[in-house]
């Protein structure tokens, strides 16, 4: 197991955050500002779980990087505006040097839009709490290191089984533990991190 100093790092002034949010600024502002803070939202959600299927295959920070590249490419992340997009919108797309430029993605983008169109339809909040209602309790105390972090788990197994059996794609279990990380249906920082729980 790794010791606590390896699970943490340091900046100039003296503040502590989890070790991977050390190797760039994207990364800082991300860490301090975003992960592990509820987000609540059918469009807010519809964006985390884009780009987290975006992500698969790649590091965070190539998403962080295009995320205002991704916001132009899909209309703001608007449900319905993503979900009227054409194959020749896709096409497009493909030329696109903004975003990640892998066509299944983009599909699945288009895709999942149109189920989320139709979920929450007439019934606003529906992806919220469709998602939300796979959020574990809530852990009594931070986490020791980062070697406790877990890649995938019950709750994200069992998110990832409803979602693919409702027809969304790119939503396999460890997508949609990065997705309650980034969201904050858990809560991921190690102890001695300044955005720890105390």
């Amino acid at each position: 197991m790794s010791d606590r100093r390896a699970s943490l790092v340091v900046d100039a002034d003296g503040v502590s955050r989890c070790a991977w949010a050390g190797s760039a600024p994207e990364y800082v502002r991300y860490h301090d500002d975003e992960w592990g803070r509820p987000l609540h939202g059918d469009r807010a959600l519809f964006e985390k779980l884009s780009l987290e299927g975006f992500q698969a295959g790649l590091s965070w920070i190539t998403i962080l990087r295009r995320r205002e590249g991704f916001r132009a490419a899909f209309h703001g992340f608007d449900i319905t505006a993503v979900a009227a997009m054409s194959p020749s919108d896709a096409d497009a797309l493909m030329l696109d040097t903004g975003i990640i430029r892998n066509r299944a993605k983009i599909d699945a983008t288009i895709a999942n839009a149109a189920l989320v169109r139709d979920l929450v339809l007439g019934n606003a909040g529906a992806l919220d709490d469709l998602l939300w209602g796979f959020a574990p309790p809530a852990r009594a105390a931070p986490l020791g290191t980062i070697d406790e972090v877990p890649a995938i788990t019950p709750e994200s197994t069992a998110m990832s089984a409803a979602l693919r059996a409702l027809g969304f794609r790119f939503v396999g279990p460890t997508t949609l533990y990065a997705l309650m990380q980034s969201s904050g249906m858990v809560d991921d920082h190690v102890a001695g991190c300044v955005r720890a729980r105390r």
